[in-house]
């Protein structure tokens, strides 16, 4: 009885002690211990941050569906989700939710499973299309002999985001040609539009700079300052240095200063940093993320570079040149982007770097990566830099609407990015097949019936409004 009795108090004392020990261990930074499986490109960087996803342990997948759409939500509104929730929240569907319960993200995207995940962190056999779509060889004939492991095949369709895929889009478009005759990239405007709406008309000098007397700064820094737009636009040292209280009380200088001294002016290009993988560490509170953690290819020389808005700008330069190309590939280290300087884009870069066509004509690696949007803002159109680099990566038909369309035609563009060689070699060279999407998408207009094309509208794949 006494052997047993000591057994059982072992038993309990042991228990305590590993709860308290993994209770301890889930309280603190590192929970590396903790993770089932590998997580995927998209979240990896933020998996020791689990309450992010499971806010509730006892939630279930509303828990995790919340987190998604936190995320996520806004993209899919962007993009005109092709499969929002609301499409299968209709009874009429009832009979495929059994089948694939489309209505939470989590059915289609399991996280640390990787031994059975797939492109864009899909964990569903490539032929899940089949369960709602058993039927489309009647409604088109041209699709009679395609597996439907070939739906997502690039060129085709994707689950999400069709803009730049749509049936109205790709007839409208048509095939087009390889190179438009005048390929211009959209111009910023931000700096003028400050100026303009705080009155300044005089750039400030080295006369100007404000800075503790205390300090030694030296002329370098102060040299580069007044070329930049920030002395243009009469943004001083202690503007970012020693940034104002809320009582507009000046505060104490800081050598380094911190992300919000960026976001008091660009809060918008902060925000969409912080969603993409630069940035998306520091919107979780977690420290910048540095070229080690990387899974993609990068320098080994620079493997603890610290990714914030000074990695890529300069402390006082900012030139915004070296940002789009030098930035890049001072890092990077894959086949892509090491293939750059030898390809047409960057020939196009550098005549217009050296003034022999349009300041905004040059393709940088940011010209496709970190492409320029127009949003509205205090009643104004605004042109900024996208600081979301995974933005239109995944999947790169993205590009096509607001990077691809700007120099070539939407046929070349299909081609090009369905190419992974050509992808590979940074396109230097031409695609080697053709994709037949833009072809079966007129040949069925052209069957059509006109009654039958007016009632088609966006269901039939219209062209969704631009966010433009």
């Amino acid at each position: 009885m006494r052997s047993k009795k000591t057994m059982w108090i072992a038993w309990i004392v042991l228990s305590a002690s590993l709860t308290s020990y993994y209770a301890y261990g889930l309280a603190g930074k590192d929970k590396s211990a903790y993770l089932p499986g590998q997580t995927t490109a998209g979240h990896y960087q933020i998996e020791l941050s689990c309450d992010v996803c499971h806010s509730d342990p006892f939630g279930g997948k509303e828990v995790l569906q919340k987190a998604c759409v936190e995320c996520h939500g806004v993209e899919l509104k962007q993009v005109n989700d092709s499969h929002p929730k609301a499409k299968f929240t209709d009874p009429r569907n009832a009979d495929r939710i059994a089948v694939l319960d489309a209505r939470y993200c989590v059915t289609c995207h399991v996280e640390h499973v990787q031994d059975r995940t797939r492109a864009m962190g899909v964990t569903l056999p490539d032929d899940f299309c089949v369960y709602c779509h058993r039927g489309i060889a009647k409604d088109r004939p041209s699709h009679k002999a395609l597996a439907f492991d070939t739906c997502a095949a690039a060129g085709c369709h994707n689950y999400h985001d069709n803009k730049a895929l749509y049936e109205e889009f790709l007839v409208k478009h048509g095939e087009g040609a390889k190179l438009t005759l005048k390929p211009v990239m959209l111009a910023r405007n931000f700096a003028g539009q400050y100026r303009q709406l705080n009155r300044i008309d005089q750039p400030l000098t080295l006369q100007d700079a404000k800075y503790p007397a205390t300090l030694n700064i030296g002329k370098t820094i102060l040299a580069e300052w007044e070329q930049t737009a920030h002395a243009r636009s009469a943004v001083n040292c202690v503007d970012c240095h020693a940034q104002k209280s809320a009582d507009n009380k000046a505060g104490i200088w800081q050598d380094k200063p911190a992300l919000s001294a960026c976001q008091q002016c660009h809060e918008l290009e902060s925000e969409t940093y912080q969603s993409g993988k630069h940035g998306m560490r520091l919107a979780q509170n977690l420290p910048p993320m540095q070229t080690s953690l990387a899974r993609q290819v990068m320098k080994k020389a620079l493997q603890d570079r610290r990714q914030d808005c000074m990695a890529c700008h300069g402390s006082h330069a900012f030139d915004t040149r070296k940002a789009a190309v030098e930035a890049c590939l001072g890092c990077h280290d894959d086949e892509h982007s090491k293939a750059y300087k030898a390809s047409p884009h960057y020939q196009v870069w550098q005549q217009s770097v050296t003034g022999q066509s349009a300041s905004n004509a040059g393709v940088s690696c940011s010209s496709c990566h970190l492409p320029r949007i127009t949003v509205k803002q205090q009643g104004q159109k605004r042109t900024l830099v996208q600081h979301n680099q995974n933005h239109n990566l995944r999947p790169n038909e993205k590009m096509i609407r607001d990077v691809c369309l700007a120099c070539h035609g939407l046929g070349f563009a299909i081609d090009s990015l369905t190419d992974p060689e050509l992808i590979a070699n940074n396109f230097n060279g031409l695609p080697r097949e053709k994709i037949p999407s833009i072809a079966m998408a007129i040949k069925r207009e052209k069957d059509q019936p006109a009654s039958k094309r007016k009632r088609s509208g966006q269901e039939a794949g219209e062209e969704p409004e631009r966010n433009d």
